[in-house]
């Protein structure tokens, strides 16, 4: 008689959610062990490395995290460190969960309590693989794309660019100085802690885009100047001191006016079609900086596609137009670590005691101190061995 067992299936632990369509809004709230519901298309590396960092148990995205059109890394920085990863969910995700539910996910579901809310696909290792393989095979009709974008911002800037037009009136003197524009991109803290004797000894003017003001707060400096949409920066670095200059669009628009006259806050605007890093570079660039040396902004084709909008191809152009005085500092914390060689060890412990011989030679207390101790040393073993 054949005897039949049956198999329970594991029921998946609740967590809280965190809800928002923005993921740079939704990770401010984020805590350990909650699930992050946003709707993010083409997942890019620096938020999921955030979600990552935030501690997120799970992340439910109403987009696609891979659309196919550039071979994104988000979605396989998630996978890779064991976060469920549920995807293209659908927008009406945010009609049935809200902030603060108690929410399950169950293989490819999610629930709400006993409440089925959505179902999407659960990405593993090999699916984000398969999709990145294919959106790879596309890159060339994007780069394509990218160069037209390019050409597009050169005709709208070209007086911005090559003229200086339209560049605000600024407190803080630029000519002649170091600028350090701090963007929270890859590798931007490890890149800043490498920096610290450089800002040390030499005192850059420093510029925090958007949240790139909260990273230099973070590693004990003062923003001299904020710049951005003020949208993923702080109110403590917006109160911090720094002059601010609010990102407006052709169109006029500005939407980190409206934070800033409710803080009560004084401001420039500057009129830019590209993006916030742009108008960094353009900022220090036409106050004649001597040195633009930038942390965690976008160096590679890879990196502006990954940004995830067709103006990050105006932030090619503008390195193009700013080279001549632009260090990047991406990766210089893997470049060069500091370390002190076995032979210049030995030298430094050989002339510290040459120094003390020396010492000890030309002064009688220090000669008959450590006459004392050799006899006191020397009586020990004396006793010790008699």
């Amino acid at each position: 008689m054949a005897i039949r067992i049956a198999r329970r299936r594991v029921r998946a632990p609740a967590q809280l959610a965190r809800v928002d369509r923005r993921t740079k809004n939704l990770l401010r709230r984020l805590h350990p062990g909650e699930v992050a519901v946003i709707d993010h298309e083409d997942l890019d590396r620096v938020a999921a490395e955030e979600l990552v960092a935030r501690g997120a148990s799970a992340v439910v995205n109403a987009a696609r995290s891979i659309s196919g059109r550039y071979p994104n890394l988000g979605p396989l920085i998630l996978v890779e460190n064991g976060i469920p990863l549920i995807d293209g969910v659908g927008i009406l995700l945010f009609d049935k969960i809200a902030e603060g539910d108690v929410v399950r996910i169950q293989e490819d579901r999610v629930y709400v309590g006993e409440r089925l809310v959505a179902i999407g696909v659960r990405e593993s290792v090999e699916s984000v693989g398969r999709a990145m393989e294919a959106a790879q095979l596309r890159l060339a009709d994007r780069f394509e794309s990218f160069a037209a974008n390019t050409m597009e911002f050169l005709a709208r800037e070209r007086d911005l660019l090559f003229s200086g037009t339209g560049l605000p009136e600024l407190e803080h003197v630029m000519a002649g100085r170091h600028v350090l524009v701090v963007v929270r991109g890859y590798q931007y803290k490890e890149d800043l802690a490498a920096l610290k004797p450089y800002i040390r000894e030499v005192r850059p003017l420093l510029v925090g885009v958007d949240g790139g003001a909260d990273a230099l707060l973070e590693e004990g400096y003062r923003p001299d100047l904020i710049v951005g949409d003020m949208d993923s920066v702080s109110e403590r670095a917006l109160k911090s001191g720094a002059e601010l200059v609010v990102h407006a669009y052709p169109s006029g628009a500005a939407p980190g006016e409206e934070r800033l006259i409710a803080l009560g806050l004084p401001y420039e605007t500057m009129r830019v079609f590209g993006t916030s890093e742009d108008m960094a570079f353009l900022l220090a660039h036409g106050r004649s900086a001597d040195l633009i040396v930038a942390v965690g902004t976008h160096g590679n084709l890879r990196e502006f596609l990954d940004k995830g909008r067709m103006g990050m191809a105006s932030t090619f152009l503008v390195r193009l137009r700013v080279g001549e005085i632009l260090v990047d500092a991406k990766g210089v914390s893997r470049m060069y670590r500091g370390s002190i060689r076995g032979r210049d060890g030995l030298l430094l412990v050989t002339a510290a005691l040459f120094a003390i011989v020396v010492v000890v030679a030309i002064s009688p207390p220090l000669r008959l101190l450590v006459t004392l101790l050799w006899e006191s040393v020397r009586q020990f073993f004396f006793r010790l061995t008699h």
